[in-house]
C-alpha cells in the first residue's frame, strides 16, 4: 500500500469534502435548539389514541404561542413539543387546555431555557471546542518532542490540528444540510458529538504517528520518510479499521434501535467515525511529508 504515492489524490478528496462542508454551513446555517436559542421542550404521552402531531401543533398554534413544533416520539401516543419559553403559570394553564381538548396525558419531561442562558451555553460550547483543539495539538507536540528529525515535533501537532478540523467540519457540514433538509436542530448534544468524534480521531491518528515515531527511531535512513510512513500505515491499518468497524456497529445499532431524539446525533458520530478513520491514514500521515523537503 503506497499511500504517499497517491497522497495528492487522498488529500484532494478530503479537501473537496471539507470545502463542501464549509459551503453547507455557510449556505444552510444551523437551526438552533432550545439549549442555545432558548424556549421550552415538553414531552407528553396521552392515555388514549386519537391525538396526532399535526392536530396538537395546530391547537397550540391557536393559543398564540410562537415557534411551535410537535414531533411524535418512539412510544405510542407520545409527543415532543417545542415552543417559546413558558412560565410555570402558562405551563399549568396550557396543560389543562390540552387535557380538555385531547384527553388525559402523562408529562414525561418539561424543561424551559431562557435566551440569556442559551447564549451562555452556546458561547461556552464554542470555547470548549476551541480549547480542546488547542489542548490536543499541544499534547501531540509535547508527546513527540523526542522526534525532531526529519520532522520537528511541533509539526506533528500542526498535522493533528489540521486533521481535527477536517474531522469536525465534515460531520458539522452534514448536520447543517440535515437541518436545512429535515429541520434538525443543534443543541448541546451536537457539541458532545463533535468532541467525541475529535477524541476518536486523535486517538486513531496518534496510533499511526506513534508507529511512525518508533520506526523513525529504528530506521538507518531517516530521510526515507515516505517509506517509513508507508510501513507504519501498513502495520496499523488492520487495527485502525477493526477499531472503527467495532464502533460503527455500535453506532448503527444505536441509530436503529436507540432513542429517536438521539438518532441524528448518532448518525453524525457515524459520519465522524468514517472521516476520522480515513483522515488518520490518508490525510494526517501523508501530511507529514509536506514538512520534509527531501521527500518527493
Amino acid at each position: 500500500m503506497d499511500v504517499i504515492k497517491y497522497k495528492f489524490v487522498f488529500i484532494g478528496f478530503s479537501t473537496i469534502l471539507t470545502l463542501a462542508a464549509v459551503a453547507s454551513m455557510i449556505g444552510f446555517g444551523y437551526k438552533q435548539g432550545i439549549d442555545f436559542a432558548g424556549g421550552t421542550l415538553w414531552q407528553i404521552q396521552f392515555a388514549q389514541t386519537g391525538a396526532t402531531a399535526p392536530a396538537v401543533q395546530d391547537f397550540l398554534t391557536k393559543q398564540n404561542l410562537d415557534g411551535v413544533t410537535v414531533r411524535p416520539e418512539g412510544d405510542q401516543n407520545a409527543f415532543s413539543i417545542q415552543t417559546q419559553q413558558l412560565s410555570e403559570d402558562q405551563h399549568v394553564a396550557l396543560a389543562s387546555e390540552i387535557q380538555q381538548q385531547f384527553g388525559s396525558f402523562t408529562e414525561l419531561s418539561f424543561s424551559s431555557v431562557g435566551p440569556s442562558i442559551g447564549s451562555e451555553l452556546r458561547n461556552g460550547a464554542i470555547t470548549a471546542f476551541l480549547l480542546v483543539l488547542l489542548g490536543i495539538s499541544l499534547y501531540v507536540a509535547f508527546a513527540f518532542r523526542k522526534v525532531s528529525y526529519p520532522v520537528n515535533s511541533w509539526k506533528y501537532g500542526i498535522a493533528t490540528l489540521i486533521t481535527l478540523f477536517h474531522d469536525a467540519l465534515i460531520p458539522a457540514g452534514a448536520f447543517a444540510f440535515w437541518g436545512w433538509r429535515y429541520g434538525v436542530e443543534i443543541d448541546t448534544n451536537f457539541i458532545v458529538a463533535l468532541l467525541v468524534v475529535m477524541g476518536f480521531s486523535v486517538h486513531d491518528t496518534i496510533v499511526v504517528f506513534d508507529r511512525i515515531r518508533e520506526n523513525l527511531l529504528l530506521a538507518k535512513n531517516k530521510n526515507d520518510l515516505a517509506g517509513i510512513i508507508n510501513i507504519s500505515i501498513k502495520q496499523t491499518f488492520a487495527r485502525s479499521v477493526n477499531t472503527s468497524l467495532t464502533l460503527m456497529i455500535v453506532l448503527v445499532a444505536l441509530y436503529l434501535f436507540g432513542a429517536t431524539s438521539l438518532s441524528w446525533f448518532t448518525l453524525m458520530m457515524l459520519v465522524g467515525t468514517l472521516t476520522g478513520t480515513y483522515s488518520s491514514i490518508f490525510v494526517a500521515s501523508p501530511m507529514l511529508t509536506f514538512f520534509h523537503k527531501d521527500v518527493k
